[in-house]
């Protein structure tokens, strides 16, 4: 995949192409390969998740009131696999992986993990190639939906709480729950079908890889 692609979509251009290329490499590609441990993107990921954190954290500090208990509470809603891997599939950045073989066909370009991991490393080599102020416009850009549905408490209530609240505040009585359709798929790539059931009428569908995001 041409990582000038890559480029355009998180609207950031390296000088040093070899720092993308890095933030790129799984470890599994690198031991399939030879390639020494420096030259996948754990180093990346451990440099990036450390400004990621920096960024949001500052970015809480400035509008909010609040004591370090709600900010850190707040940030642990932002500052997690799963809005990493969120933004990740959004950018579509497991197709631009370079991974190992096996990896590859357990369907490591979809797994929250490595696209989570892939987005540390990448905000590691923005930092190095174009300093504090780059990594911290491209992760205020791309996580401010993230942001902001942690500052208005969306991220920080579980989806059986939201459904819930939801239906309250149509002066429903609530007696709802999930049913299990199908799934499909081999274990490694499963899709799960569900539906919702409230006092007896269904009111949606819904399909994701586990059965929490279906």
């Amino acid at each position: 995949m041409n990582n000038n692609i890559l480029e355009e979509r998180i609207q950031y251009s390296f000088k040093d192409r070899k720092l993308l290329k890095t933030a790129l490499n799984h470890s599994s590609y690198c031991m399939e390969n030879g390639m020494g441990s420096d030259q996948s993107n754990q180093r990346l990921e451990f440099l990036g998740d450390a400004y990621f954190d920096a960024i949001i954290s500052t970015e809480l500090y400035k509008r909010m009131q609040s004591g370090e208990g709600k900010l850190s509470k707040t940030r642990s809603a932002i500052v997690c696999e799963n809005s990493l891997a969120a933004v990740g599939e959004r950018l579509e950045i497991g197709r631009f992986l370079n991974l190992g073989k096996g990896e590859d066909h357990a369907g490591g370009r979809n797994k929250k993990s490595i696209q989570a991991d892939a987005m540390e490393a990448l905000i590691g080599a923005i930092f190095l190639d174009g300093g504090y102020d780059a990594a911290e416009e491209f992760v205020l850009r791309e996580f401010s939906q993230a942001i902001d549905d942690a500052l208005s408490g969306r991220l920080m209530s579980d989806y059986k709480t939201v459904v819930q609240e939801l239906f309250q505040k149509k002066g429903k009585n609530v007696r709802f729950s999930y049913v299990l359709d199908r799934e499909e798929g081999p274990d490694h790539d499963k899709v799960f079908y569900v539906h919702l059931v409230c006092n007896g009428t269904i009111y949606g569908y819904g399909k994701g890889k586990t059965k929490k995001e279906a």
